[in-house]
């Protein structure tokens, strides 16, 4: 999870005001000087850290605050509503013109993840219902052509590609391709260095030049910290970029690059990366980051992915299903196919309320789900829709086909004989109604 430093900091001087019932102004200033020195901890651009914390004095020691009921919670709440403002406020979305394709140069120094995550936007964006086209213009890398086809490939978007020529062609000729064969997004993979240099900005100043981008998108290394927010300064002064791509937010990064970025170069993060599959890629919400460093989770964004990668009929059949009692082995497999689309379980529990901050130092095996699928897999198909059926002798085979223990089977069997007891429990039009919006899932995770 990004930002778990300083989520936890946060969350300790936050807990010292919930413990008194009425606040002075003095117990506002200690609270933000804990604040302010979290926030440098986590690498936050000094500046911004003082100026936010002045902010969020100066709003905390108003009449307001200091008469309220719960003065803990409205300063808890102003903080939310500073750091969403520090971040951007608002969601940016790619601009679109008014003929397109739209084009989206990717920049960055190299190993920031131009190309990856060039496939990474162009899956996102085929998953919405638009025809991208790559161009591969980073003519230095080594297989960085071959690359980005592979990761084209896998993304379900074709790859333009003009070998080594001058990359300000290619750039040309991919919009030239882009348009004669109706493609509205054109994503093009610009060559990086180890460090800024004048070569590199003038070819991304001749491209941009050629095929007047609708979008500079420059992708960042949060892992890199105050050093990120530099090199955004650079390049959005040498080639007015329009938004950044922040990479590697799952690694281990204290997040100030995320607070700082947008207040220094006033530049918005448009995309947030994690990992390497090209599902990790998320359109950058300050405000819901904002209360993922608050502890409060982000049930919207989760809610989003579950639109986006769970199969609704299968959802309702299993909904279904529940409700009337009839739920057996083969639906428990299909859920545990289901919620394994939506990514790791510990990322999934970190953006529920009151969850992320306590799961810092948890380790989740996922491979947990693939053992208990396993299992249910070692069974007949009369065995998964009869588990009442399961004897000893049972147990012990399919144990033994799995490579898991009894006692694994046993405590498979015990979680379902729950969830059936669980579904007893929900009856009537309002059980329907909470299992479909549940999307069939939940019951019986083995976590």
């Amino acid at each position: 999870m990004p930002f778990e430093g300083l989520a936890e900091k946060l969350s300790n001087s936050f807990k010292k005001l919930r413990s008194k019932g009425k606040l002075s102004e003095g117990d506002v200033k200690e609270a933000m000087r804990e604040v302010r020195l979290a926030l440098l901890e986590a690498d936050v651009n000094y500046k911004v850290a003082k100026e936010l914390t002045g902010k969020i004095t100066e709003r905390a020691v108003g009449e307001e605050v200091m008469e309220s009921l719960t003065p803990a919670q409205m300063v808890i709440k102003i903080v939310n509503e500073e750091l969403t403002a520090l971040m951007g406020g608002t969601g940016e979305r790619l601009k679109s013109p008014a003929h397109p394709p739209a084009i989206i140069m990717l920049c960055g120094l190299q190993g920031a993840g131009k190309t990856t995550h060039a496939a990474k936007l162009a899956y996102m964006l085929k998953s919405q219902g638009h025809r991208p086209l790559l161009a591969a213009c980073d003519v230095y890398r080594p297989a960085a052509i071959k690359q980005l086809q592979v990761m084209g490939e896998k993304a379900g978007a074709p790859v333009f590609e003009r070998g080594t020529q001058d990359p300000v062609e290619t750039a040309k000729e991919a919009l030239r391709h882009a348009k004669d064969y109706g493609h509205d997004y054109l994503l093009i993979d610009t060559a990086g260095r180890l460090q800024i240099d004048e070569e590199l900005m003038d070819e991304l100043r001749r491209m941009k030049e050629a095929v007047n981008p609708t979008d500079i998108l420059l992708t960042v290394d949060a892992m890199i910290g105050q050093e990120s927010v530099n090199v955004a300064k650079t390049f959005d002064e040498l080639l007015d970029i329009t938004g950044v791509i922040l990479t590697k937010l799952d690694g281990d990064t204290r997040g100030g690059a995320a607070l700082s970025i947008k207040a220094v170069t006033g530049k918005p993060i448009k995309f947030a990366g994690s990992g390497e599959k090209l599902q990790g890629l998320e359109v950058f919400h300050p405000d819901r980051m904002a209360s993922r460093i608050l502890g409060m989770g982000d049930v919207l964004s989760l809610i989003e992915e579950a639109e986006q990668r769970l199969d609704e009929k299968a959802a309702e059949r299993t909904a279904q299903r529940m409700m009337q009692n009839k739920l057996d082995l083969n639906d428990m497999l299909e859920q545990f196919q289901q919620v394994k689309k939506m990514g790791p379980i510990k990322g999934i529990l970190q953006k529920l309320p009151g969850i992320g901050g306590k799961l810092d130092d948890v380790d989740i095996d996922d491979r947990i789900m693939d053992r208990t699928a396993a299992i249910i897999l070692s069974m007949t198909p009369y065995e998964r829709s009869h588990p009442e059926e399961l004897n000893a002798s049972r147990k012990r085979r399919i144990a033994a086909g799995c490579g898991q223990k009894v006692e694994d089977v046993n405590r498979l069997l015990n979680q379902f004989r729950q969830t059936q007891k669980l579904m007893k429990q929900f009856g009537g039009k309002k059980g329907r109604k909470l299992m479909k919006g549940m999307g069939g899932m939940g019951g019986g995770m083995p976590f």
